[in-house]
């Protein structure tokens, strides 16, 4: 397999991919207003279903988090992945901060691949198209993470107006980001490097921020903050916890790339910031008419 020197990888484990996917039996406020979003557990469901498809033919070993989740919650696991590539974790409502924390120890211990990647519960795909975020990383020398999701704030939030790298590769368009959420593809040996940087979320950091100190993009310009701050908006809070948590990556780091696919491969269900270009609302009333159509 070619890394991103084009020297040949030797592969750890036998997976294509280890998937740290974290589940809680509540909805979230952005969710609401969208098809199905009322129900946590059907939500849950259609979003492990597409996440599923996604992946095509690749080969990929899923911890589960189970955070406060009751008993059908693991029955979709199993329905969805071999029992011998499926672990599941039980835990009990430890919430946000501490289930990432267990997916950075799960991902870092693990040795099944050296491709990881961390996964929320309320993330819709689009079918076999995972792949080619996996063949992106592979094949690119200066991509670090990849998101599935083209956000809409990159296009929309004074915060994210600055230059941008674009590149074709694959079927589609890859654009650089400044930050994106919790959910994103990189490397094992990347994830190593950046731990300390991504503990700062579990100790009460915000996620823009710490991908703002990877990234290094808008926190070299303290006249901004005060421009924020006299306007009264929130992202001058932003710029200042990445400095209050990762000083050190930010002065004396690398510059990490963050990359993501043009349209998106999957939308955070967000209904105020999804993904664009991509009529994600059609595409999940389709699956609850197609559940309707099987049901008759």
């Amino acid at each position: 397999m070619p890394n991103r020197g084009g020297v040949v990888q030797e592969r750890r484990g036998h997976y294509d991919l280890a998937v740290a996917y974290r589940i809680y039996p509540e909805v979230s406020k952005p969710a609401l207003g969208l098809p199905f979003s009322d129900d946590k557990f059907h939500l849950s469901e259609i979003c492990l279903r597409s996440f599923k498809e996604s992946l095509g033919n690749l080969k990929v070993k899923v911890w589960a988090l189970l955070d406060g989740c009751p008993e059908v919650y693991t029955d979709l696991f199993r329905k969805c992945f071999n029992a011998e590539d499926l672990v599941l974790i039980t835990l009990d409502g430890v919430g946000n901060r501490a289930t990432f924390a267990k997916q950075i120890d799960i991902l870092l211990q693990q040795d099944d691949a050296p491709f990881v990647y961390f996964a929320e519960d309320d993330y819709f795909y689009l079918p076999e198209q995972f792949p080619a975020m996996l063949e992106f990383l592979r094949n690119s020398g200066d991509v670090d993470f990849v998101s599935p999701y083209d956000h809409l704030d990159c296009y929309t939030l004074d915060l994210h107006r600055m230059p941008k790298w674009i590149r074709p590769h694959g079927t589609r368009h890859w654009r650089t980001a400044a930050s994106t959420c919790l959910t994103f593809l990189t490397t094992k040996e990347t994830l190593g490097q950046c731990e300390n940087v991504f503990r700062s979320y579990v100790r009460g950091n915000y996620d823009c921020a710490l991908w703002l100190s990877l990234t290094k993009e808008r926190v070299f310009n303290p006249a901004m903050v005060f421009n924020f701050l006299i306007r009264g908006q929130f992202y001058w809070k932003i710029l200042a916890k990445a400095w209050l948590y990762c000083p050190w990556q930010i002065l004396m780091g690398r510059r990490y790339k963050l990359w993501v696919p043009v349209p998106g491969i999957a939308t955070h269900l967000d209904k105020n910031a999804l993904s664009p270009t991509v009529e994600w609302r059609q595409l999940m009333q389709q699956v609850l008419q197609q559940e309707a159509l099987s049901a008759d």
